[in-house]
């Protein structure tokens, strides 16, 4: 069954690279143009589960689950799509821990083994999934709703994404990790997926989204006070097209001025100085430096017996020289450059015969390459070569780096 699985999915990935243009053709105009494309290609796809047809006399369109990895993939902004669907998760996160709990009771280890990982798979995907979920709505919020054009659209937008955020809060409160702990027992696998791992990653995501919830309705206020001024200015417009001999009266003439126009200004309150602001300590230094001292000793003055003449020339130019390391960098991003090959860079180092060590030497390529501005970051591309601790897990020993034109 597994060697199965691997034939059919390399099956289907070698499809999708075959047939790149056709699958993003299609993820951007939303549906296939069969006489732009070869029939036997499109029908390959279709059998394949890619492209499928809602209905008889409707166009082919991409399967959602395609479409959900290329939108994850491109970060596409118009992907407004969140599943907040947390108790079917949660249901299914039970019911796998019984099944392992059961098959580990009955010392079917392989079956254990078996449902073990598809419950790690599922645990990991809705914790993916929820991440992913806070990171449309960041996206969204950043962006301000940039993809809809008028201010309405913009506020129904933002009310969607409330009662997204409403709904996931809602469902992440289904979470008793009472039960889950009980569920869980003194299996030290099921605890720290049910428990430890669990509960961190929902405390975080909790607290993300109460944030988000927040930004929202600050971004609601903001939208909805555009929208009044714009209703009120349109108003102000349509009036002076019915009425174009309309003049702004002299309302200080009038007999009762309107309560509009007869308020006062406010008036200052006493000043005073507020020792515990620190805005006002650059202030009060420059007050307390005028303080003049009173000295009465007697003091006698000084005269000079001639005058002395001072010169003022101009301050002479200096600069200060670049690292020697830091230029046989830029030297070797040149080279680059010229030959258009990738090229290593303890190879580079060894050729031009240079004076430094290889740690110092692929520590400044790394730190140039990761100093570039990003208008010139994006024509190169920085290998990291190595290989992983053999320890600690998670710490990867770089031994050189290889620099190529992207």
């Amino acid at each position: 069954m597994s060697s199965n699985l691997h034939a059919a999915g390399v099956k289907l990935l070698r499809q999708l690279g075959r047939h790149a243009d056709v699958v993003m053709d299609v993820y951007l105009s939303g549906s296939v143009n069969e006489t732009q494309h070869d029939e036997k290609t499109i029908e390959k796809l279709r059998k394949s589960g890619i492209l499928w047809r809602p209905e008889a006399d409707q166009d082919l369109r991409l399967k959602r689950s395609v479409r959900a990895v290329l939108e994850e993939a491109l970060s596409d902004e118009r992907n407004r799509q969140i599943d907040s669907n947390v108790g079917s998760s949660l249901a299914t996160i039970k019911t796998l821990a019984n099944h392992y709990k059961e098959a580990r009771f009955n010392s079917d280890y392989s079956a254990s083994e078996a449902y073990l990982a598809d419950l790690s798979e599922h645990v990991y995907s809705f914790t993916d999934s929820l991440r992913y979920s806070i990171r449309v709505l960041w996206g969204r919020i950043n962006n301000e709703f940039g993809y809809v054009g008028s201010i309405s659209a913009k506020i129904r937008e933002n009310e969607l994404a409330q009662s997204q955020v409403t709904e996931l809060l809602n469902g992440l409160e289904m979470f008793q990790f009472s039960e889950l702990a009980e569920i869980a027992g003194d299996v030290r696998d099921l605890r720290r997926l049910l428990v430890t791992s669990l509960q961190e990653t929902l405390s975080q995501c909790t607290q993300e989204l109460s944030v988000v919830q927040a930004r929202l309705f600050e971004l609601l206020g903001r939208f909805r006070q555009i929208q009044g001024r714009t209703k009120l200015l349109k108003g102000w417009l349509l009036h002076t097209d019915l009425h174009p001999d309309y003049q702004v009266s002299d309302h200080v003439a009038h007999k009762q001025v309107p309560t509009l126009f007869n308020y006062a200004e406010s008036l200052l309150a006493p000043a005073h100085v507020d020792v515990h602001n620190p805005q006002h300590e650059l202030e009060l230094m420059d007050m307390v430096s005028r303080i003049k001292t009173i000295n009465r000793d007697e003091s006698t003055v000084k005269v000079r017996e001639t005058d002395m003449a001072i010169s003022l020339d101009g301050a002479e130019d200096f600069a200060i020289p670049d690292n020697p390391l830091k230029q046989a960098v830029d030297e070797y991003f040149c080279s680059i450059i010229d030959s258009g090959k990738a090229q290593s860079a303890l190879e580079y180092l060894n050729d031009k015969q240079l004076p430094w060590d290889s740690e110092s030497w692929i520590y400044q390529v790394i730190g140039g390459y990761e100093g570039l501005p990003a208008e010139h970051k994006q024509y190169f591309e920085l290998e990291a070569k190595g290989e992983p601790h053999p320890v600690y897990d998670g710490n990867f020993i770089i031994h050189d780096v290889e620099l190529w034109l992207a």
